[in-house]
């Protein structure tokens, strides 16, 4: 058994101060003031840091430097080191069919072995997005007619493992795409991406799990159905449906996401239907200019943002930075809302039964312990 002691508990909407928590067999056993710790268990004192539910990272590419599909060992340590207790690696529209099932394939073997044990599944971003947006889109390699026979083997491998899929609802046979991936993996989550699909488009697909929206005001279609008049697209349509979540990359300077459009969608979206995630991609391209001081994200050499060189946990500071919103509030963001989103019940928050993924942090969120199933990591 494990007794961490002297910590604040990070709860779904409040604090627990003077707490002690005790994990046994990788669960949380109880939890609050004025426990009593069993005989011969190990104590961890949290010196007055906060604890909250171990960080749920549902998009990145990389772990800053390196792509999960090239290293996945390494990649799934790093993440865990900064509090990411479960994550979601992404693959990608430029990826052909052939690396798509090297990739699923890589993870499961390595998860078979032991490794990676906080990659829960993956996030298909693609392959039938629209392939005007997004970065080192002269790379995509689906932009041909959306047919069964390119597509069903990667939904093959994908079964079980899949958690989210993106796709583009105005691509042409979109919907027959939906419906067979729904078929074959029922508990998926759609996510709408790299798209300039009409309100009508997107919700259209939500009947069949579209709940998402993939990095929320990037890669996002046009607003110009006349020249002084502003439309309604992709982003008014995630800010205005109640069930559809909002991915947000928050970096240091506000380049993917304005912190003034930051406050505006948080001020729409309310506390629940916020994700934060990393979005870390690999990408040397020179930075634009105006931006050369932004550290935390990544230029392709097409002129275009490339993804960030985020770990949640640094979003997740920043965010508290442009919103004044607190450790809770980022919590919940960050792991709270999505392990709601995938329907994951055994995580995502303090409470017994659950998961003893947990991570220590102090008041700027910096990552000082990591527990993962009830073990120590750092």
């Amino acid at each position: 058994m494990l007794a961490i002691t002297n910590c604040t508990l990070v709860m779904k909407d409040h604090y627990i101060p003077n707490a002690t928590i005790l994990t046994e067999n990788g669960k949380i056993v109880d939890f609050g003031k004025k426990l009593t710790i069993p005989d011969g268990a190990e104590i961890l004192d949290a010196q007055g840091l906060f604890v909250g539910p171990g960080l749920i990272d549902i998009h990145t590419h990389a772990d800053g430097d390196t792509y999960f599909h090239d290293d996945p060992v390494k990649c799934s340590d790093t993440l865990l080191r900064h509090g990411v207790t479960s994550v979601l690696p992404a693959l990608f529209y430029s990826m052909n069919k052939q690396e798509h099932l090297d990739a699923i394939k890589k993870y499961r073997s390595a998860i078979a072995e032991g490794k990676c044990q906080n990659i829960i599944g993956v996030y298909m971003e693609g392959p039938y997005l629209n392939p005007d947006f997004g970065c080192d889109k002269e790379k995509n390699v689906w932009k041909d007619a959306i047919v069964e026979k390119d597509y069903a083997e990667v939904v093959e491998a994908a079964k079980g493992f899949a958690k989210v899929w993106c796709v583009a609802p105005e691509r042409e046979g979109i919907l027959d795409f939906v419906k067979y991936v729904k078929k074959e993996i029922p508990e998926i989550v759609f996510s709408v991406a790299h798209s300039e699909a009409t309100p009508e488009q997107i919700e259209a697909l939500m009947p069949y799990g579209l709940k998402l929206g993939t990095h929320h005001t990037n890669a996002t279609g046009t607003l110009e159905n006349y020249p002084e008049v502003r439309g309604v697209c992709v982003d008014e349509t995630v800010n205005y449906n109640n069930d559809i979540y909002a991915e947000l990359i928050c970096d240091s300077m506000g380049v993917h996401v304005h912190p003034y459009m930051i406050r505006l969608v948080k001020k729409i979206k309310g506390q629940d239907k916020i994700i934060l995630i990393a979005d870390s991609f690999v990408a040397d391209g020179p930075p634009l200019p105006g931006l050369e001081e932004a550290f935390d994200i990544n230029f392709d050499w097409g002129g275009d943002i490339a993804g960030s060189k985020l770990t949640l946990d640094i979003a997740c500071h920043n965010m508290m930075i442009h919103t004044g919103g607190s450790v809770c509030d980022v919590f919940k963001y960050a792991s709270t809302n999505p392990a709601r989103l995938l329907s994951l019940c055994d995580r995502g928050e303090i409470a017994k039964g659950n998961r003893a993924d947990l991570v220590m942090v102090d008041y700027e969120f910096n990552v000082k312990h990591v527990i993962l199933g009830g073990e120590q990591i750092n």
